[in-house]
């Protein structure tokens, strides 16, 4: 019996940890090859997070990176704890801040993209990922190109305090540079998308779009419970919600992503 048991635990310890998975929105457990290429949810359509190398892959057939030397400043870094917690980053995503930018082909329509990385301290945004952003509308202005930017935030990152709230109005400014041209600008909102990230030019496209359920806000759901002496509704910050009230123009499926976007970059 006891030999069973040992059998049985050898058995046991050879059963990966995440070979079922909990899907957050729907609360449904199911095997995680059901995820497939797209990682969704089989059964309610929600999207777990993506580094912003499987983003890129997904979205466009060719794409060539660029401004990615562009680090953060030395003076943030004689914190020994924020500076431990970006080249821990750096190493988990290959990349030096929390997006990625470039100009990307779907077919024939070249275009500049940005992909924000969940893993790099939560997306948050600091001076360096300001300026890539920033960067990428101004070489898009240059070259008459659209732009299409994939937020993945968790907002502001403190440890740069001013300086990384200052990126909201840089980089605000330079979509508006974008604009007066004439060029379009796709914004792309996933989960979660929230802070002065959303605040800023993740809800300044010309069209902004998102993924089902993607959690989308500014402040968290305590805070804003606290502050207002209220409980707000349970999906209040959802992405369903905000298309009902207009701050969306459409949810689309990511597997449909790439063609929904090949088809509005060839009206631009």
């Amino acid at each position: 019996m006891s030999k069973n048991k040992e059998d049985l635990q050898e058995l046991m310890d050879q059963i990966p940890d995440n070979l079922f998975v909990k899907c957050p929105i729907c609360k449904d457990n199911f095997y995680n090859k059901k995820l497939g290429a797209y990682k969704v949810c089989p059964n309610c359509g929600f999207g777990f997070r993506l580094g912003a190398d499987e983003r890129i892959k997904l979205t466009c057939d060719e794409f060539t990176p660029i401004n990615e030397d562009v680090v953060a400043p030395n003076r943030f870094l004689s914190d020994e704890k924020y500076a431990g917690k970006l080249e821990k980053s750096k190493k988990i995503t290959d990349l030096n801040e929390s997006v990625q930018t470039g100009i990307a082909k779907i077919g024939n329509q070249e275009f500049g993209l940005g992909v924000m990385d969940w893993r790099f301290i939560m997306g948050s945004l600091g001076t360096a990922t300001g300026e890539k952003l920033a960067r990428l509308f101004e070489e898009c202005t240059k070259k008459c190109l659209p732009v299409v930017v994939f937020s993945c935030s968790g907002g502001a990152r403190m440890q740069e305090g001013i300086h990384s709230l200052m990126q909201m109005a840089k980089v605000s400014q330079a979509v508006s540079d974008h604009s007066a041209k004439g060029l379009l600008y796709i914004s792309v909102l996933t989960d979660p998308t929230t802070g002065g990230v959303t605040a800023s030019y993740a809800m300044e496209g010309d069209i902004n779009l998102s993924e089902p359920h993607t959690l989308i806000g500014f402040a968290g759901r305590r805070v804003i419970e606290k502050t207002i002496q209220q409980r707000p509704p349970k999906d209040f910050q959802r992405a369903e919600t905000l298309l009902r009230n207009g701050f969306l123009d459409a949810i689309v499926k990511r597997s449909n992503m790439k063609s929904v976007l090949a088809k509005l970059l060839a009206w631009n």
